[in-house]
C-alpha cells in the first residue's frame, strides 16, 4: 500500500486525517480494556512518501541553483518507546530511518510527545502528536542538513498476549522545515527554506510491559436458609467478582439435592421429595467475550431435615376484668403455643359487640356504645405451617346506673352556647382581649351551672375547640384559634373552674361552616324578625366569617361528649356589630335588645 498526494487526491495530511477519523470512529464500536501496560516499545518496517518536495541540487551555483525532488523511501525502520501515565495518556519518543538506495537518499526523524490511546479487547487505537529533530541527506552523502519536524497520526495495533501485539498499520503525517542558505540565494525561497510534506507508514511488533497483573475472576456462593424442611425452598445467591464490567456474564446452576432453578446471580432450589441429608450446590459464572480466564465457580452447603409431626397450636383467651360499665375497656390476653415448637402468631381478633383492636398477644376490648349483656371476644393463633386454632372468652358489660333528676335537670339546663370573637381578636400582644361583654355574660352563666355539674360529675370535661375564618395564612389561623381558646380557658378558670376539667383544641380555618349551613342557623334563628333575617341573609359573606370566629363548647362526661354548643350567632346583642366587623350606624339600626321573658307572678292563695 502507498500513500501519496497522487492515489489519494488530497494532500497528505488531509489522508491521514481522513485515516485516523476512519479509526476512531471504528473504536467507538468496542468496550474499552482495563488493560494497561506501563510501557510499550514498537519496532517495523517503514514506508517514507515525500509528496514531490524540492531541494537544491548538491553543487548547484547557489544564484542558480538546480532543483532536485527528493524520493520516496521504501526502506526503512522505526521504533517508538511509550511510558504510559494512565489507560489513556502516555509520552511517547520516536525514531525512524527512511532510505532511496537507487537516488542515495535518507531521511531521520526523532520526535517525542503525548499520545492517546483507547484499548478494548480485541484492538487498541492510538494518536499521537510528536514535534521533534528531521535530518535529510542526498546526493550521494554530500548534502546533509537538520531541520525541525513534527509527526502527526495514529494507528491500530492487535494485542496476541499480554506481551506481544501486533500493529496493523500506523499512518503518519511527517512535516519538517530546512534552510538550504549555502545552496540557495534569496531570490529562490522555495529552494533555499523547503518545507517538507508526507506521508508515513509503518507496521510491526508491540511489546508491553509492567501493569498491573490481571486479577482472576472469582464468585461467592452463599444459601439462605442453610437449614430447611422437606418441600421447602432455598434461595442460592452468587456474586461474581474480577469480571471484566463492561461484559455481560452467563450464570449457570447445579445442586446435587434438588432442583435448582436460575439463570441470572439468584436461584431457586425445589427440596420437594429429597431425601433429609446435606447437600451442595454449584454456580459457574462465564465471560464469553473473553478469550482465556474467564470462568469462576463457587458452592454452598445446606441441609435438608426430616418434616416434623404437624400438630395445630393451643391457645386460650383471658379478660381483665371481665365485667365493666358501659363504655370502659378491657384488657384481653392470648396465650399461644406450638407443641411442635415452630413459630406462632396471633391474629383474627373479632367481638360481637364494641371495637377490637389487637397487636400480638394483646388486645384492647372498648365497651362504648354496646348494649348491656355479654360481649364475646375470638382470636386466631397460627404456626408458620399454616395450621390454625381458635379461642374465646366474654366480658360482661353492666346496666348503666340510674341517672340522677337532679343531674337530668342540671344538663339540661347547660345550654352551651359557641363564644365569638371580633376580627383577628385576641390579638398577639393582647392575649386577654377579645371577649366582648355579651360573650361574658354567655361564659358566666355557663360556668355557674358546670361547678353545680361538677358536685355530681367531678370527672366531667369542658372541650374548647378554637375556629378561625378562612382569611389569613394557614399558619396564623392556627395561632389565632389557639389564643382564642386560652382566652376563654382563662376566662373560665378566672370563674372557679379546675383547669383539669377544661380541655382545648384549636383547628385554625380547617373546619370552617359552610354558606349552606350559616343560612341554616339565620333560617332557623327564632329570635330574628322577618326583616332582620333577611338583612342577615343579605350579607351572607360577612355573616359566614363572623359565624367562623367562635370557639365551640362541649360537655365530656364519663369520657363520651354527651352535649355540644349551639352555633347560634348573637345577632340580638348590644355588641353584635363589633363581632360582625359593621359600622356603628349600623348597629344602631339593627341591633336589637333580647327581650326578657317575664317571669309568672304566684298570687297568694286567697282566704278561704
Amino acid at each position: 500500500m502507498i500513500l501519496n498526494s497522487r492515489t489519494c487526491g488530497c494532500r497528505p495530511v488531509v489522508c491521514v486525517s481522513a485515516l485516523i477519523l476512519a479509526v476512531l470512529l471504528s473504536a467507538s464500536a468496542f468496550a474499552q480494556s482495563d488493560s494497561n501496560p506501563r510501557w510499550d516499545a514498537f519496532i517495523g518496517y517503514q514506508y517514507q512518501q515525500s509528496d514531490g518536495d524540492n531541494v537544491p541540487t548538491p553543487g548547484s551555483n547557489p544564484n542558480s541553483p538546480g532543483s532536485y525532488t527528493f524520493p520516496d523511501m521504501t526502506k526503512g525502520i522505526g521504533g517508538a518507546l511509550t511510558f504510559n501515565f494512565d489507560k489513556h495518556w502516555g509520552i511517547e519518543a520516536d525514531f525512524g530511518y527512511s532510505r532511496n538506495t537507487d537516488q542515495a537518499a535518507s531521511e531521520w526523524t526523532a520526535s517525542a510527545g503525548p499520545r492517546f490511546i483507547v484499548r478494548t479487547d480485541s484492538f487498541a487505537f492510538f494518536l499521537h502528536a510528536l514535534p521533534g529533530f528531521n535530518r535529510v541527506s542526498y546526493g550521494a552523502g554530500t548534502v546533509t542538513h537538520n531541520g525541525i519536524g513534527a509527526v502527526l497520526g495514529g494507528g491500530m495495533d492487535i494485542p496476541f498476549t499480554k506481551m506481544f501485539s501486533w500493529r496493523l498499520f500506523e499512518a503518519d503525517y511527517v512535516w519538517a522545515r530546512h534552510n538550504f542558505a549555502g545552496l540557495a540565494g534569496p531570490e529562490f525561497p522555495s529552494l533555499r527554506r523547503p518545507t517538507f510534506e508526507g506521508a508515513r507508514l509503518r507496521t510491526g511488533i508491540v511489546f508491553n510491559f509492567g501493569g498491573a497483573e490481571a486479577v482472576p475472576p472469582a464468585a461467592a456462593c452463599s444459601v439462605q436458609p442453610t437449614e430447611v424442611l422437606v418441600g421447602e425452598p432455598i434461595t442460592a445467591t452468587v456474586t461474581p467478582s474480577n469480571f471484566n464490567p463492561k461484559h455481560t456474564v452467563t450464570y449457570s446452576w447445579n445442586a446435587n439435592g434438588g432442583q435448582a432453578t436460575g439463570t441470572g446471580t439468584t436461584a431457586t432450589i425445589d427440596t420437594t421429595n429429597v431425601a433429609p441429608g446435606s447437600y451442595t450446590v454449584t454456580a459457574h459464572v462465564t465471560d464469553p467475550r473473553a478469550k482465556s480466564n474467564n470462568v469462576a465457580s463457587c458452592s454452598a452447603n445446606y441441609t435438608v431435615k426430616p418434616l416434623p409431626p404437624k400438630n395445630p397450636p393451643t391457645m386460650s383467651l383471658t379478660a381483665n376484668p371481665t365485667s365493666v360499665p358501659p363504655g370502659g375497656t378491657v384488657t384481653v390476653t392470648a396465650s399461644c403455643t406450638s407443641p411442635d415448637g415452630v413459630p406462632t402468631s396471633v391474629a383474627k381478633w373479632a367481638t360481637t359487640g364494641g371495637t377490637v383492636s389487637g397487636s400480638g398477644n394483646t388486645a384492647t376490648l372498648s365497651t362504648t356504645g354496646a348494649a348491656p349483656g355479654t360481649i364475646m371476644i375470638t382470636a386466631a393463633c397460627s404456626d408458620t405451617r399454616g395450621l390454625e386454632s381458635q379461642a374465646q372468652t366474654q366480658v360482661t358489660v353492666e346496666n348503666p346506673p340510674a341517672r340522677s333528676p337532679a343531674i337530668e335537670v342540671l344538663e339540661a339546663r347547660l345550654a352551651l352556647h359557641s363564644i365569638y370573637y371580633p376580627t383577628a381578636q385576641p390579638a398577639t400582644d393582647r392575649p386577654g382581649a377579645g371577649l366582648v361583654p355579651s360573650q361574658q355574660r354567655t361564659l358566666q352563666a355557663l360556668a355557674t351551672d358546670f361547678k353545680t355539674y361538677l358536685q355530681s360529675k367531678p370527672d366531667a370535661h369542658l372541650v374548647l375547640e378554637g375556629h378561625a375564618d378562612i382569611r389569613g395564612t394557614d399558619e396564623y389561623n392556627q395561632r389565632l384559634t389557639e389564643r382564642r381558646v386560652a382566652s376563654v380557658k382563662a376566662y373560665l378558670v378566672g370563674q372557679g373552674i379546675p383547669e383539669s376539667n377544661i380541655e382545648t383544641v384549636a383547628y385554625g380555618k380547617q373546619r370552617n361552616l359552610t354558606t349552606d349551613e350559616v343560612k341554616a342557623s339565620i333560617e332557623g334563628d327564632t329570635d330574628l324578625t322577618t326583616e332582620e333575617r333577611r338583612r342577615a341573609l343579605a350579607r351572607i359573606t360577612v355573616i359566614k366569617l363572623a359565624s367562623n370566629r367562635r370557639v365551640d363548647v362541649t360537655l365530656k362526661s364519663a369520657g363520651q361528649a354527651t352535649e355540644t354548643s349551639v352555633r347560634k350567632f348573637p345577632f340580638n346583642a348590644a355588641d353584635a356589630l363589633s363581632l360582625i366587623g359593621g359600622r356603628e350606624s349600623e348597629r344602631k339600626k339593627t341591633a336589637k335588645p333580647v327581650p326578657r321573658k317575664r317571669r309568672p307572678v304566684k298570687k297568694p292563695p286567697s282566704n278561704p
